[in-house]
This record gives C-alpha cells, sequence and structure tokens, in this order.
C-alpha cells in the first residue's frame, strides 16, 4: 500500500489572511458561538412525531417492566415441586396466550403457555415445546431434560421498576427512543422547537440549476449543499434565498430574513474583497459581530454574530469546500448545543499517511475512513485543488482535525474525526 505512505502536502494560504489582527483559534471561536447562542424554546408533539427531535423533558416508567413475570418460550407451565418428586407427565389443564388473563394451575397438571403470556398462577417455571411430547391431552417431558425453577421466566421488574428514568432530556430521539416513550404511557413528550433557519447565498456570479448560464458566472451549488447538510442533522425548517452584490437590496432582504428566522447561514462575502458587503450589511442592520476570522484552513474569513432579537448570523466563506466544513464545525454543533442536545462523544480516526502543513492554523482535512484487520478506524486524507473544489468532496466520510501547533503529522497519528 504505497499510497498510504506518502506524504499530503498542503501548500499556506497568501499573506493576506493575516490582516486581522483579532484571530480566534477553532477553540476560542466554538467557545464564542456557544456563549453567545440563544436557547430555543420547547413543543410538545405527539410521541409519533419524535424521531430525530430533542427531548427536554425525563421519561419514567410508567410501570415495572416486565410488569408481570413473563413466559419466554412456547411450551407448558408447571410447577417445579412436581418435577422435583419424580412427575413427568403432566395432564393439561388449559391454553393461555399472551395477553388472556392469568389462569390458576392445579397441583400435578400443566398448562399450555405462549410466548409473552403472563406466567399462570401458581406456576414456577417453563419447559420448551420442543421437550415435550403432547398425547391423549397430557404433556409429557422428554427423558433426561433437566428443568430449573424459575427457568424461561423474564421476572417482573427485573428490567426497570416503575418510576425509573429512562430517558434523560438532551436525548437525540431515536427509534428506540419512541418505543421507549410509547412503553411509558407518553402520547406526547416536549422537544426543543425547530429552529427557523433561513439560508442566503450571495454573489452576482451565481447561477440557480436550471437558469441559463454564461460563460463567466458558475451554478449555485452552496445553498443547496448547507441545506441539506441541515436536514441530515434534523433542522428541517429552514429555507434558501441568492442575493446578489448590492448594498440596498442586501440591507432589505437580510433585515427581512432577521425578523422571520432565528437563524441566519450566509454563504460568501465576507472576505476583504470591494464586493464583500455582509459584515458592513450585518452591523448595519444591528447584529453584533462576536468575531471574524479563525484561525484554520479552510474559513479563515468565517464570521459569526447575534442580532437584535437574539438571531444568530453565521456568515460563512463562499469557497464551497470552506461553506461545508464551517458550516459542519460550528453551525451544526451550536443549533445542538442551542436545541439542549447532550454532547456527543468526540470520534477519533488514525491517519492512513503522513501529512504536512506549515502554515500556524488548524487543518481540516476532507478524508474518507476505512478500518483495518485490527479494527483500527484510519483517516485517507482527500486532496482538494483548492477550497473551491467541491466535486472532490463526493464518497468523503467528513473530515480530521489537525492542531495548529504541528507542523508534520505521522502516519498512525490520532487525530479528532468530524463526519459530515
Amino acid at each position: 500500500m504505497t499510497s498510504t505512505c506518502a506524504a499530503t502536502s498542503v501548500t499556506a494560504p497568501s499573506p493576506a489572511s493575516d490582516r486581522n489582527s483579532a484571530v480566534l483559534t477553532t477553540l476560542e471561536a466554538t467557545h464564542a458561538i456557544k456563549s453567545a447562542m440563544p436557547v430555543f424554546g420547547t413543543e410538545s408533539v405527539s410521541y409519533n412525531a419524535a424521531m430525530g427531535r430533542v427531548l427536554r423533558q425525563s421519561v419514567h416508567a410508567e410501570r415495572d417492566q416486565p410488569p408481570f413475570d413473563r413466559v419466554m418460550m412456547d411450551g407448558i407451565a408447571i410447577r417445579h415441586t412436581d418435577f422435583d418428586a419424580g412427575q413427568r407427565k403432566f395432564p393439561i389443564l388449559s391454553r393461555q396466550h399472551a395477553g388472556d388473563s392469568v389462569h390458576a394451575l392445579e397441583a400435578g397438571q400443566c398448562i399450555e403457555i405462549m410466548t409473552g403470556a403472563s406466567l399462570p398462577e401458581g406456576a414456577d417455571c417453563i419447559v420448551p415445546v420442543e421437550r415435550i411430547s403432547v398425547t391423549d391431552g397430557a404433556a409429557e417431558i422428554e427423558t433426561g431434560y433437566a428443568v430449573e425453577r424459575r427457568q424461561h421466566i423474564h421476572a417482573r421488574g427485573s428490567d426497570h421498576n416503575e418510576g425509573a428514568q429512562l430517558l434523560r432530556p438532551g436525548t437525540r430521539i431515536a427509534p428506540a427512543d419512541v418505543a421507549i416513550i410509547a412503553s411509558a404511557g407518553l402520547t406526547e413528550v416536549e422537544v426543543s422547537r425547530l429552529p427557523t433557519i433561513r439560508v442566503i447565498s450571495t454573489g452576482n456570479e451565481l447561477v440557480a440549476p436550471g437558469e441559463r448560464i454564461e460563460a463567466h458566472q458558475i451554478r449555485e451549488s452552496n445553498g443547496p449543499a448547507v441545506i441539506a447538510m441541515l436536514r441530515k442533522h434534523g433542522y428541517s425548517d429552514c429555507e434558501h434565498d441568492h442575493l446578489v452584490d448590492d448594498i440596498e437590496i442586501l440591507e432589505r432582504r437580510i433585515a427581512q430574513h432577521l425578523d422571520e428566522a432565528d437563524v441566519l447561514v450566509l454563504s460568501g462575502g465576507v472576505s476583504m474583497g470591494k464586493a464583500d458587503f455582509v459584515p458592513q450589511v450585518l452591523q448595519t442592520l444591528g447584529v453584533k459581530v462576536a468575531f471574524h476570522k479563525i484561525s484554520q484552513r479552510p474559513g479563515r474569513p468565517m464570521w459569526f454574530g447575534i442580532g437584535p432579537k437574539q438571531q444568530a448570523v453565521f456568515a460563512l466563506p463562499g469557497n464551497p469546500v470552506s461553506t461545508l466544513v464551517c458550516c459542519r464545525h460550528y453551525v451544526i454543533p451550536a443549533l445542538a448545543n442551542a436545541s439542549g442536545a447532550s454532547p456527543g462523544n468526540p470520534e477519533f480516526a488514525a491517519l492512513a499517511q503522513d501529512v504536512a502543513f506549515r502554515p500556524k492554523l488548524t487543518l481540516f482535512l476532507p478524508t474518507r475512513l476505512v478500518s483495518n484487520a485490527a479494527g483500527t478506524l484510519l483517516a485517507l486524507p482527500v486532496h482538494t485543488n483548492t477550497s473551491g473544489d467541491f466535486a472532490a468532496l463526493s464518497g468523503t466520510d467528513g473530515f480530521v482535525e489537525l492542531a495548529l501547533e504541528d507542523t508534520f503529522f505521522e502516519t498512525g497519528t490520532t487525530v479528532p474525526l468530524h463526519r459530515w
């Protein structure tokens, strides 16, 4: 595997990127966003509509689970004292199915029993159907089969007791959690309200798919990609708008979006160019800047602020790779935190090849993930020609984070992993 041994070398950004002295580290930027973000409110939804939402209440057990001594196999229910006394053939008294009321067992007899049924009164063990033969209304246990007291019985309350906390606030509701909510007898649960999000692409050069395009123009792809990422992570209340590089239009339309939305995610117009009006417009509209520039590649010119009504405003660089990396690394975690979601466990991978990176910046490096025979998760770096080379991201699983303190990362180095 010679390809995994070659070093990846990444060139430095231009000196112009060092103009802003108030450049935050990635950790400082993350903390600044977290401390400034508003907390989203709550709403009640049906348990059938709770999938993927962030739970904002505790869920407690309605009853013991199981709520009765539950039979675990089809067969017969008997008294162990009868078996101990040498009895092997048992007249069948009755048949009890799951959901039937509890039958009463008499000494020296058995009850045909089905999986999921409540243990008959007086019975204390189950003999599987595979271990018996039935003739003339009696069940006979096969020779040599040993019956143990309480076998094949799921004891009442052995999973949890009535009142036990089953789900905590902050849980991102998964299919199993929906089952737990239903088992607790709840028809509705309190969850975080989904924020209203507006995704705004800026630039005169952008043309929507399906529209006529000229040689000097490019397709608008950042907006659809950001919308897709937001929806993938459970934020479905989002719409897209494209604005040209005109200060009056930007002010009017962004003001409308600020009135309508909880969160704005802009793409483009945040760097040092003469047509990069977004920071100026946002501050004119009363959005207070928290920072503008992070010591990272890609995505150094990222901007973040809080609007006059506590709207969160993320202005991401316009290059597609920068946009996606910044959205995944900053926007998605910020939305999760504001929703009250419990933080997930950090994930790591081992570099599958050497990486050299000279600038004193944190590097976010797109990767494909593989695992070796030892079960180690390996990150294979994926080369992008520039931060505009979004086609190279196809097939990648996410990106790894290489610390700004180092310039060379050997094969096997364990680094933080961020999946798309």
